[in-house]
This record gives C-alpha cells, structure tokens and sequence, in this order.
C-alpha cells in the first residue's frame, strides 16, 4: 500500500470536513497520554518506563532537540522517494517495526495485529523473543511482507538453535541477536509495582510453541519455593494457565505445565555470560545475515565488523537498560565516524517523529526503528490504531524530507544540520 504524505493530509483533513476524527492523537504527549488511559496501570509502566532514573531517555529526547534541520529552497521536490537500500532488499521507507515484547499487555491481538498494520504499509516487523503469538502464526499474517526475527541468547543453546531454525522456516530474512539484555535493568516503574508480565505467562509465547522448549519441561526439576497464596497469586495462576496452549483449564493445570514453563523461562532467560565467542555459533546455525542490536560503543562496532556481522542496530533498548547511558543518535555518530561509508546502520531509541526519522537518516542511519509510539497506537484502537501511527509516521518523514529541500533518502544524508 502507497500513501503519499499529501494524500495523508487530504485524508485526515477531508474526514475532520466529514464531522469524524480520528482517536488516534498526531502530538506524542497525546498519544502516549491516550495509551495510558486504555492501558491498566501496571501494563502502561511496562511499556513506557526507563531504567533508574529513566534519564537515559531523557537523553534520547534531549539529544534529537540538539539536532536542528537547516532547509534549503528552491530544490524541485514535487517527487519524493523515500525507498532505501537495506541487506540487499529494497525497501519502501526507511522505517521499521522495533521488536517490543507481551504486547497483549496493549491489545488482545499483540504482534497479529502489528504485524497486519505493519504489512499493509510495507513496512519491515522484526518479531520480538517475547511475543506473545507465536512467530509462525505472526508471520502467516503477513504475506511475503519482510519480517527479522529478535533472538535473546538464553543459557540454553539447543534453545538458540531451534528458534534460529524456526524463524528461517517462516520467512525471516534476517537473525538480530539483542545484546543489551543478558539482565534485565533496573527499571523502577515496575519494581515499584513489583510486577513482571512473564511471571503470568505473557510474553513467552515463543516458549511454549518451541519443541526444544516443550521437551526441556519434561526433565526441568523447579527449586521448590514457598509461595503465598493470595487472591492476586490465584488470578496470576488462571492467567498462566488461560496462557498456556491447549485445551482444558483444568487438564493443563493438573498437567503442571504451564507452572513449569514460566519457572523454566525464568531459569534460562537471560544469558551474562553472552561472549563475542558465541556468535560463530550462531553462523554455524544459520545462512541469514545477522544484526547486533544494542551496540554503542565504537569499539564494539569494529569488533563486529572484525566478526563479519552483517549490520548493528545502534540502540540503548529505548532508556530501558542502563539509567545514564549515552543516547542511541549521539553513540551513531561516534560509530558512523569509525565504520565504512556503506556499512548498514540502523537506529532505535528516541523516535517521536518524522522529523526525528530525517535527523537520524542525516545523521547516519540506514534505517529507523519506531517503538513506543506504535505500541500506544496498538492500545488505543488496535491494528488500526497501529495502522494510524504509522501512516503518520510516513507522511511527517516526507514532508519533513520534501521541505527539507530532499528529494530522496541519499539527500537526506548529505542535508544541513545545526548542531547545540
């Protein structure tokens, strides 16, 4: 599906005339503020919380305010190319879907209905290891629509290898193997809940649908623990159960199952002991290209080229990881410094905007992820809503590029910017 960013406005213009607007905000602050009041408390902390003192996100907004555009006039922009080039494909736009996990705490239709908004736009989906649909049924939404898959090594590398295989099988066309989360930050948001979605059985749908998983409960042995019972504890347990897949609450209960998989997830889910070594591994199992997502350091950008890695995804997990880190647009231009001109980098954390999209690209991205923003779109209306701020998305990234004086994506790289 084309759509021009003319032909946006027109749209939302012509149906305002009509008496009808969209619940979809346009400004961020509105949009996130929408998502909030459809969202329960805990879920919305789940999505839009940072780690500490959640400066590192104040960083990532800090840091696009400290770009400014400089437009040049008079530049015939009456035809706007926003394609780009990325691992050997082609792509309509230089957005793509970041790989956000437990959707289902924003819609009931999670990754199913991201991944519809997302095909009918042309607009690459990277499936999170923490989906809450399986990849295979995900990736039978979309048609031949490009999708990656996000792998987090865990501690189980037989585990590794069957969801690198299976993400091969549905039609992934690239493995991005997240390095920033081999332990989950300190994200005070939800310790102040103290809640985490996994502990209910969300978010490990990739688990549960796995044959290496599903074996591994077979034998998995868990640490006996005294557990309160409470009324909260009782409905975690339904939910669990409700989660796992099935049929019969109470032959799946009875079963222990869905008990063992989330003690056996939370048993080997993150991996500190992750090493540079343990990527030839991972070229053993597969033919894709392979992304590191989490890099920021210019030294490990080297390191990756050295290794052979395929692209990286400069990013800092969207604030969630390390409180104080340096912001993903700011650690691009240090890495952007060091690697080869042609070396495909990619860029999340931050984005609120298409002119955020434009500062990026100029900066030296390839490609541009969007995260928060379409999670909330998700919350307000669904696959529609994801549809609505994606098509936002789009069209303030080409009028931006047009009024910008840009014409396509390779002027957006070499446009003029001001620095504070």
């Amino acid at each position: 599906m084309e759509i021009t960013a003319l032909d946006r406005q027109r749209e939302v213009y012509l149906s305002g005339f009509a008496g009808k607007i969209s619940e979809v905000p346009k400004r961020f602050w509105k949009l996130e503020k929408e998502a909030k009041e459809n969202m329960s408390k805990r879920a919305f902390a789940y999505v839009a919380g940072g780690a500490g003192t959640e400066q590192t996100m104040d960083n990532n907004l800090r840091a696009f305010r400290g770009v400014e555009i400089v437009p040049k006039m008079l530049r015939d922009v009456s035809e706007r190319d926003m394609s780009v080039d990325i691992l050997g494909k082609r792509w309509t736009s230089p957005l793509f879907i970041c790989p956000i996990g437990v959707l289902e705490l924003a819609h009931h239709r999670a990754d199913l209905a991201v991944a519809r908004a997302a095909s009918s736009l042309n607009i690459p989906f990277i499936f999170s290891n923490q989906a809450s649909v399986p990849m295979e049924d995900t990736a039978r939404v979309m048609g031949h629509a490009t999708r990656w898959f996000q792998l987090y090594w865990s501690k189980s590398r037989e585990l590794v290898a069957s969801f690198v295989s299976r993400a091969e099988a549905c039609g992934c066309e690239a493995i991005v193997v997240t390095l920033d989360t081999t332990m989950l930050g300190w994200r005070t948001r939800d310790l102040d809940q103290a809640y985490l979605p996994f502990l209910e059985g969300k978010g490990i749908a990739q688990y549960t649908s796995d044959p290496v998983f599903t074996r591994m409960l077979e034998t998995f042995q868990p640490v006996a623990t005294k557990r309160q019972i409470t009324p909260q504890s009782l409905l975690g347990l339904i939910q669990m159960v409700n989660r796992y897949p099935g049929h019969g609450f109470f032959r799946k209960l009875k079963s222990g199952l869905p008990l063992k998989a989330v003690q056996q997830f939370i048993s080997i889910y993150t991996n500190p002991g992750l090493t540079w070594e343990d990527l030839s591994f991972l070229r053993e199992h597969t033919r894709l290209p392979v992304v590191l997502k989490g890099i920021l350091h210019a030294d490990d950008a080297r390191r990756a080229i050295d290794a052979g890695i395929d692209a990286m995804i400069i990013s800092n997990h969207g604030g969630r990881q390390v409180n104080g880190s340096i912001s993903s647009l700011e650690a691009l231009k240090q890495i952007r410094a060091v690697v080869p001109a042609s070396y495909p980098l990619l860029l999340d954390s931050g984005i609120r905007s298409g002119a955020d999209v434009f500062k990026a690209l100029a900066c030296g991205a390839n490609a541009v992820g969007i995260g928060r923003p379409y999670v909330y779109g998700l919350a307000i209306d669904g696959e529609r809503g994801v549809r609505e701020v994606l098509k936002d998305f789009l069209a303030d990234f080409e009028l931006t590029m047009g009024l910008a004086g840009c014409r396509n994506v390779a002027e957006v790289r070499e446009a003029g910017l001001s620095m504070h």
